[in-house]
């Protein structure tokens, strides 16, 4: 079977199984696939608030240096970036919004490529990475509920919330959770190193965290994708949570 083939027999089984058929046209069409590219790209590249540089945001996009350049100054226009010489861009919140919109539609694309249709991991990033740009948010919800509204995606990374859901939704400092409570990571303010450190366990923005106990010092012991993490109180500091409805109950 030939790539065309593949790619239309896996178009044939989501409209099959979701009942809906895919989108051609981008859904917003002032919003090119090129901008949500790199707003996308630009939100895994920013570390903790520090900007995305044009040299690595170049790299990963496969274009020169001052053409990363010229999209920038563009997106800064638009509102969607804040360009700082020297040093690089990072999103502004309307800019942020479009990049978690994007990544929220790839990530529930992987899920159900891997889990419902049976492809391994990488090649269902890759194929979602295509699907991304041309499904409609109300497609995208869709998904979401078919697949029992998952959180990570098959290579254990955190699926963002939709925008509704967010919006709605309270930050709280992670110490005041009550033991037992679970809660969606929102934002992390840490050095690189403990950024680097805290993602490989697990903890990372838009993933879920169970708090398990609490200790006098305010160090806290939580449960994550990967298993059980222990924060010291600086670090608990830094972490902003959305809290779920009410405690876990064994």
């Amino acid at each position: 079977m030939d790539h065309h083939s593949a790619h239309q027999t896996i178009s044939e089984k989501t409209e099959m199984h979701l009942q809906i058929p895919l989108a051609s046209p981008t859904p917003n069409p002032a919003m090119s696939e090129s901008v949500e590219m790199y707003l996308l790209r630009i939100a895994l590249l920013q570390q903790e608030g520090r900007p995305a540089p044009i040299s690595a945001l170049a790299e990963e996009l496969a274009v020169s240096p001052v053409s990363a350049n010229q999209m920038c100054r563009k997106l800064e226009e638009r509102g969607m970036v804040h360009y700082e010489p020297y040093k690089g861009v990072t999103l502004t919140p309307s800019g942020e919004a479009v990049a978690l919109r994007v990544l929220r539609r790839r990530r529930l694309w992987e899920v159900f490529l891997a889990e419902r249709l049976g492809l391994e991991p990488a090649q269902a990033e890759e194929i979602a990475c295509r699907f991304e740009h041309v499904t409609p948010d109300e497609l995208a919800e869709r998904l979401a509920g078919y697949l029992g509204n998952p959180s990570l995606s098959p290579q254990m990374a955190p699926i963002p919330p939709s925008m509704d859901a967010a919006a709605r939704q309270p930050r709280l400092a992670l110490s005041a959770l009550r033991a037992g409570q679970q809660a969606q990571v929102r934002q992390i303010v840490a050095d690189e190193p403990v950024g680097d450190f805290l993602r490989g366990r697990g903890l990372a923005p838009g993933a879920t965290l169970t708090l398990l106990a609490a200790a006098s010092d305010g160090g806290l012991l939580i449960a994550t994708a990967h298993g059980t993490l222990t924060l010291a109180p600086d670090i608990v500091q830094g972490v902003e949570v959305t809290p779920s409805a009410a405690p876990q109950t064994g």
